[in-house]
């Protein structure tokens, strides 16, 4: 009796795990450069997550169905775990660094092609070989741009102690982190925004979201930090200046990034409106 008991519970947890598959699932299949079985594992244990998303990787097509809950993931997020692994793929080129450490047999042939950003141009140009890079450079110099001129917004209301504006300003600067496409990146800008794309929206939004000018001010720091690894390999057209307050945080500090190499403290605003330094220009 106890067996029958024992086998029961086994089945009913089988029956359990199948039902308890994959929500508001959407299956796509994308192609991932690889080579071979450790490639398979690999690829599949960056992508999979549970009972929100599954990749099966083909080791002979290099194809993989990935399955997921629409509602709490989506094909970008699954490729670019992946990529972080080592692994290139349709929609995003793994770092250099993830991809040497991979194992000898793991190290498939890197397609040329690709290590510019892939961008289909309008079927109108005929010389797309030397358009391409042009068109490149000016969306990812716009699409950045904008990311940009939302921060210093919110830095700019953080001065003036104006919470609302703050808000309002931090959501502007979290719709142009969300419009950013990484595949019209660069390499080295595709490699830092992938470091900093989760840390740099999730804060922005805790800023966007509060009217209280403290917990803004303590994910602005946090933000800034963010931001500025993102502008130190972008190249802007104007000098941008790293700032440090070192009466922040008890005595711990802050940083902000500022156009201006005049000191206007978002930390404390007129409470102590000039205190602080440059410590980095940024050209």
């Amino acid at each position: 009796m106890k067996s029958l008991h024992i086998v029961t519970v086994a089945v009913l947890f089988l029956i359990t795990g199948c039902a308890a598959k994959i929500n508001n699932s959407k299956t796509e299949t994308v192609k991932i450069a690889g080579n071979c079985d450790m490639c398979k594992t690999t690829i599949e244990e960056a992508g999979n997550m549970k009972a929100i998303a599954e990749v099966n990787w083909d080791t002979a097509t290099k194809m993989a169905s990935i399955t997921y809950d629409t509602k709490k993931t989506n094909k970008s997020e699954i490729l670019r775990r992946i990529s972080i692994a080592g692994y290139d793929n349709e929609m995003y080129l793994a770092p250099d660094e993830a991809y040497n450490k991979l194992p000898e047999c793991c190290m498939y042939e890197r397609d040329s092609k690709i290590k510019m950003v892939d961008m289909p141009m309008p079927t109108t140009q005929k010389d797309t070989t030397a358009q391409q890079p042009v068109a490149v450079a000016t969306q990812q110099q716009t699409q950045l741009q904008t990311v940009f001129d939302s921060y210093f917004k919110v830095k700019d209301a953080l001065v003036k102690t104006d919470a609302n504006t703050v808000a309002k300003n931090a959501a502007t600067l979290l719709s142009a982190l969300k419009e950013v496409k990484m595949e019209s990146l660069g390499q080295e800008e595709h490699m830092a925004w992938m470091k900093a794309e989760k840390d740099l929206k999730m804060n922005a939004e805790h800023i966007a979201t509060s009217k209280e000018i403290e917990h803004q001010r303590d994910h602005f720091s946090l933000l800034s930090t963010g931001m500025y690894q993102l502008i130190k390999v972008v190249k802007l057209s104007q000098t941008i200046y790293w700032q440090h307050c070192p009466m922040y945080n008890d005595g711990k500090g802050a940083d902000w990034l500022s156009k201006e190499n005049a000191i206007k403290n978002p930390y404390y605003g007129s409470q102590m409106l000039t205190c602080g330094k440059t410590v980095e220009t940024i050209k």
